[in-house]
């Protein structure tokens, strides 16, 4: 699978941002699918994933604000973000967690898209 995401931006704190991923290979609608995100001098975080099913989850510091979703048929998987503070500026990637919500399945990020939230 090849994933490619796009959308990001700079944005003040309080804003809104939309992040597509879009992902090759018929098999998209087989995996769960989850956003990944790394700020400078930190470790990459899962901060949200879907299952197959559009079951979702998130991490503390993003539910509420963050929305995840999927379109099978678009072999494509969004991220909402609103009310965004200048902590998640980051960049994002879209990647398979493995068991769901776990490190990424596969070595190959892609480019990422880079989201800044000016205060």
């Amino acid at each position: 699978v090849q994933l490619q995401a796009s959308g990001g931006g700079l944005v003040q704190a309080g804003g809104s941002l939309r992040l597509s991923c879009a992902a090759s290979g018929r098999t998209f609608s087989s995996y769960a699918m989850g956003w990944f995100r790394q700020a400078p001098g930190k470790e990459r975080e899962l901060v949200a994933a879907i299952t197959r099913g559009g079951s979702t989850n998130y991490a503390d510091s993003v539910k509420g604000r963050f929305t995840i979703s999927r379109d099978n048929a678009k072999n494509t998987v969004y991220l909402q973000m609103s009310s965004l503070k200048p902590e998640d500026t980051a960049v994002y990637y879209c990647n398979v967690p493995a068991g769901g919500w776990g490190p990424a399945l596969f070595d190959s990020w892609g480019q990422g898209t880079l989201v800044t939230v000016s205060s």
